[in-house]
């Protein structure tokens, strides 16, 4: 099998799980306003790919994510035409996040001038679509509870809610620093530095455990509507700790930062010290 062949298939299985999860999510009636929802998500990727590939750029790939974070949820929102407390309240959060992360990963990618992880990437076609196909399949897959706040019928808001806020404040916080932190220690030191102080001293990837954290309480604002096959929606944040820690993010870092310091003491010492994701204080 050729490589254009392998990354077709790989396309196709792409926007069939994600077919698949909007009709099991959606049994009983939903299927076709996530299967739409979803639609819009990869339409607005497929949208992005086509002047991206013919300049050979992946200057705007996280800032389209956002952007369909944000354009994804405002069509459903209108869609659904119902506008209780709860759908705004995670919509706003949504929102939120989204402006945030967009705007300082677009930032960052406009100062480095380019991302090394599309160096090759971006040069092939079908394996460049299906980068931006798995962005359009992160996005429907992390939505589910919101779409299923806005879709299922309206309730009160309860503890469930309360815990859900809380815990994505802390996680929304926590990637903020983070990321705060790291974008500083870069401007202030060389690029053969690691970065070993702040939250980056309890965690390795502490950005990483805030993205896993926001996405956790959100879903909790939604368990209270949720029956049947609705359930499946909580996938979410376990599709978000997949991702960054087995396939994309974690384990990349990881072996990059051992193929650059893995002989550099300091670096075995603040691995030996330091947990991966989950924070705690250093160990001495």
């Amino acid at each position: 099998m050729t490589s254009a062949v392998k990354n077709i298939v790989a396309c196709l299985v792409v926007l069939a799980v994600a077919a698949v999860l909007a009709l099991a999510v959606g049994h009983g009636g939903l299927e076709t306003p996530l299967l739409m929802f979803m639609a819009v998500a990869f339409g607005l990727q497929v949208a992005a790919f086509v002047p991206s590939y013919a300049a050979k750029t992946e200057g705007y790939y996280d800032l389209t994510g956002s952007i369909s974070y944000i354009s994804v949820v405002v069509f459903a929102l209108l869609w659904v035409g119902r506008f209780d407390v709860r759908s705004l309240l995670v919509a706003a959060m949504v929102g939120l996040w989204a402006l945030r992360l967009g705007s300082f990963l677009f930032l960052r990618i406009r100062r480095a001038g380019s991302d090394s992880r599309f160096d090759e990437i971006k040069l092939d076609g079908w394996r460049f679509l299906m980068v931006w196909l798995l962005q359009g399949l992160w996005i429907s897959v992390t939505l589910l509870p919101v779409f299923m706040v806005m879709l299922l019928p309206a309730e009160p808001l309860s503890w469930w809610a309360a815990a859900g806020v809380l815990i994505w404040q802390a996680g929304f916080l926590l990637e903020i620093v983070a990321d705060e932190q790291k974008r500083q220690f870069r401007k202030d030191n060389d690029s053969g530095s690691f970065i070993t102080r702040g939250v980056w001293a309890w965690s390795r990837h502490p950005n990483y455990c805030g993205e896993i954290v926001l996405w956790f309480g959100m879903s909790l604002i939604a368990v209270p509507l949720l029956h049947g096959w609705h359930w499946l929606a909580l996938v979410s944040p376990l599709f978000v700790l997949v991702l960054l820690t087995k396939i994309s993010g974690v384990n990349l870092l990881e072996a990059a930062a051992e193929r650059r310091w893995g002989d550099n003491p300091a670096y075995r010492d603040y691995v030996r010290r330091t947990p991966v994701l989950w924070p705690r204080p250093p160990r001495y």
